[in-house]
């Protein structure tokens, strides 16, 4: 049964035009597939319940809050209402953690993950290499390293399974935008090494509690952190053998960016001051009596002097003098505080929400931001969250993959608990931005230029069309036994008319208005151009 087509609900408001050039070709993809799923001269839309009259959401406020959220869901568009934009910013920047819904909590409670200890599973995992590589070849030797090697995928499949549900279900969705920024930032790769038994762990201790805090102390988790020396390559990194892989990844991608004054002669020093921070899971070494009050030691993470070159340094015109690891300390307070990095970071953070070339005013406030409160990550936000430019420029920001997935799965199901993430990841997967999956250390694209092609916006109608038949896997049981529920989404529902229709554009409305079934209506919201820009 259909019902007449669809009317807006107040007055029609002009719709800014999308100007990126990169969308044009993309959207022109995907106008021909919405035209070839879409029965010419129908122009019945599918059975689309009337909602009650309701005072809508300023267009403003909706692509404000769909930016600060990992898209929009019904609870958080009432909270917006209650309290208005700066009082819903101050909750989402300083809420910490809160509580998941009930049945969400047990799911990342069960983890494996969740009652890790990284120093011990590494100790454990190379003691049983050293076991496996000394067998004789045959059978049992090729089982006993893939037991190990599938051990270890279900651990890293546990950490990204815990960061969609969070991003998916948490209310403080600025802290999970977040994380997800910074596990880009400070990226490291799952299939490097050990590291497929330590993302969960570089989540959940190095970046999340961090993620609204000081930067100085982010960029120190992340360097103390096992996957961050591992993947850089410093646990290599002694006097005499000395490696400036990580030493110029901290400058370049983390902290300075790209022609930001540095010399290959500051990267030679700083490497020389990270030289002796590494990993260690066995005994503390044996020291010579001076260097044993020199040594450090946190879990998995060691600095030892006995690997440390103590010669003096020259780094960005600052003398350092050999002091074991305060050296460290001391350089990433130097580099934090240059102007270079509240300049790149601040930028970085604005391409992130607002637009692939962000206004250069509201850069240079946020980096004076940066400046003047020692990094504080959250002022930085503030500052650009609330900013006049930020309001104008809204509605042109196009969607990575991971923020377009969530957004399609928070606003399909509303808080309905999911119960398999895996289609989540699939989809990742086939988008180019699964998690942990990068293996450069740049970080996965910012701009529209790294997402907006015809083919990802192929595979993006694809994936509204999973999500929007209901046969997405989302209710599918991860043990593999039969559903016990059904997935199909009920879009036209009263966050749709109340936050999305009435600033649909003409186009999108037609096109769902010649929709033939709900399945289509469904699939044709999702892969709009609305659901691609925020």
């Amino acid at each position: 049964m259909t019902a007449s087509p669809l009317r807006p609900l107040c007055p029609r408001r002009p719709v800014r035009r999308r100007s990126a050039l990169g969308w044009r070709a993309a959207s022109f993809a995907l106008s021909a597939l919405l035209a070839a799923c879409a029965a010419p001269g129908n122009r019945n839309g599918s059975a689309v319940q009337s909602a009650p009259p309701l005072r809508p959401l300023q267009r403003q406020d909706a692509l404000w809050l769909e930016q600060v959220d990992f898209g929009l869901d019904a609870a958080n568009v009432s909270a917006y209402r209650r309290l208005g934009r700066e009082r819903f910013l101050e909750l989402q920047l300083t809420e910490r953690d809160p509580q998941l819904p009930a049945p969400i909590a047990a799911r990342i409670n069960a983890m494996e993950i969740a009652h890790a200890e990284p120093a011990q599973w590494i100790a454990e995992v190379r003691a049983q290499y050293k076991t496996i590589n000394a067998m004789p070849d045959g059978t049992d030797k090729e089982q006993a390293r893939k037991s190990l090697n599938d051990r270890a995928n279900k651990l890293a499949n546990e950490a990204i399974s815990r960061d969609l549900l969070r991003a998916l279900y948490s209310p403080a969705q600025l802290q999970e935008q977040m994380v997800w920024f910074w596990l880009n930032h400070f990226s490291v790769y799952q299939h490097k090494a050990d590291l497929h038994w330590l993302i969960g762990d570089y989540e959940e201790q190095a970046i999340r509690p961090h993620a609204l805090g000081h930067f100085k102390d982010l960029v120190l988790a992340t360097l103390e952190h096992p996957a961050m020396l591992e993947y850089l390559d410093n646990n290599q990194n002694a006097a005499g053998h000395i490696n400036e892989n990580y030493a110029r990844e901290l400058m370049e991608l983390h902290t300075l960016g790209v022609n930001s004054g540095y010399t290959q002669q500051d990267v030679q020093q700083l490497a020389r001051v990270l030289t002796g921070v590494g990993i260690n899971v066995a005994e503390v070494p044996h020291l010579r009596p001076e260097w044993q009050r020199l040594y450090v030691r946190r879990g998995a993470f060691e600095f030892n002097p006995a690997r440390h070159d103590f010669g003096h340094k020259t780094l960005l015109g600052h003398n350092i003098e050999g002091a074991g690891f305060g050296e460290v300390e001391s350089a990433i307070d130097l580099i934090v505080h240059q102007k270079a990095c509240a300049q790149f970071i601040s930028r970085e953070l604005a391409s992130y929400f607002l637009a692939d070339d962000p206004p250069p005013q509201l850069v240079a406030r946020m980096a004076e931001t940066f400046a003047h409160t020692d990094g504080d990550i959250a002022a930085v936000l503030r500052t650009l969250l609330l900013a006049p430019e930020y309001n104008a420029a809204l509605g042109a920001k196009f969607k990575d993959p991971m923020r377009y997935v969530v957004s399609a799965v928070r606003f399909a199901y509303d808080g309905r608990p999911i119960s398999n993430t895996r289609p989540l990841l699939n989809w990742l997967n086939s988008l180019g931005e699964a998690p942990y999956g990068r293996q450069t250390p740049d970080g996965f694209p910012l701009t529209e230029a790294g997402w907006a092609s015809s083919g990802q916006m192929s595979r993006r109608f694809e994936i509204a069309r999973a999500i929007g038949s209901g046969n997405a896997g989302l209710f599918d049981p991860e043990d593999g036994s039969a559903a016990t529920m059904t997935g199909f989404p009920q879009l036209s529902n009263r966050l749709y008319f109340e936050a999305v229709e009435p600033f649909l554009a003409a186009g999108t409305r037609d096109a769902l208005n010649r929709a033939n079934s709900p399945q289509e209506w469904n699939t044709f919201l999702l892969s709009s151009p609305e659901f691609s820009f925020e």
